[in-house]
């Protein structure tokens, strides 16, 4: 099985040693793609009109330059490994939960979404952080369960089909995880994206000041932060609403 790895922090970041170790766990044909810098929040955007380098960093490690993670995706599945495309794409391991509505601005998301998209199973790993007591992470819960968790959802999605996956360890000792838990994503009441100030006078950020509320306690946000579960979330690339389509076929004239 060939593997391919991106994230959305950047090539350099801690997140990408991790997962060359769960890949490795896996395959021994393992190729990294992966953004030269820290592109989170770049969800699924495609650098179009402006040039791309693509830097080798060691034996099958790239990075492209100013590259989104749908970019590096791209490189990977139709330059770098062109020959043997490959057969599953991690893209992680993330600096932090990627939950409910969030993963519609994620780039990690993406990344599995785009590697679904050229016909590979996608799948997005993001290791959860207590961002109320401390802003770094322990990776051992992702180097721990990630691998175990990828081989059954290779064992059980035979067909590539319109699938991809979004999974989330908790932050908490690995003696406490509760287990796996296949879930929604947590649609929120609001976006969770707002104008937070900056400390230079007419500068702001864009942020996440709080979490919107109310959340249900059987979503991926619920069950991760409060029941230290592993969060599986299979998602669809058809994006269709099925359901108003046929509701409003033939509704609509001039």
């Amino acid at each position: 099985m060939r593997i391919l790895i991106t994230n959305d922090d950047g090539v350099d970041a801690p997140g990408i040693e991790v997962m060359r170790a769960i890949a490795a766990e896996l395959s021994d044909d393992v190729w990294v793609v992966a953004p030269d810098g820290n592109q989170s929040g770049a969800a699924h955007r495609f650098t179009f009109g402006r040039e791309l380098g693509l830097d080798q960093r060691s034996e099958r490690v790239f990075s492209v330059v100013g590259g989104s993670p749908a970019d590096c995706v791209v490189a990977g599945m139709t330059y770098v490994c062109k020959d043997i495309k490959p057969d599953l794409v991690l893209s992680g391991v993330n600096n932090g939960q990627n939950l409910g509505d969030i993963l519609n601005c994620s780039g990690t998301v993406a990344g599995a979404r785009e590697g679904a998209l050229h016909g590979a199973l996608g799948i997005g790993i993001s290791q959860g952080v207590d961002y109320e007591r401390t802003n770094e992470v322990n990776w051992t819960n992702a180097a721990t369960y990630s691998a175990r968790v990828v081989r059954q959802l290779l064992a059980q999605v035979r067909s590539r089909g319109d699938a991809y996956f979004n999974v989330n360890l908790p932050f908490c000792a690995p003696e406490d995880v509760s287990g796996i838990r296949v879930v929604p994503f947590q649609r929120f009441s609001r976006s969770p994206m707002a104008y937070y100030p900056s400390d230079n006078a007419g500068k702001f950020f864009i942020a996440i000041p709080e979490t919107p509320t109310p959340l249900d306690p059987e979503n991926d946000f619920g069950l991760l932060m409060h029941e230290n579960a592993i969060t599986v979330t299979p998602l669809m690339l058809q994006h269709t609403h099925h359901e108003l389509a046929g509701r409003l076929d033939g509704m609509l004239d001039l």
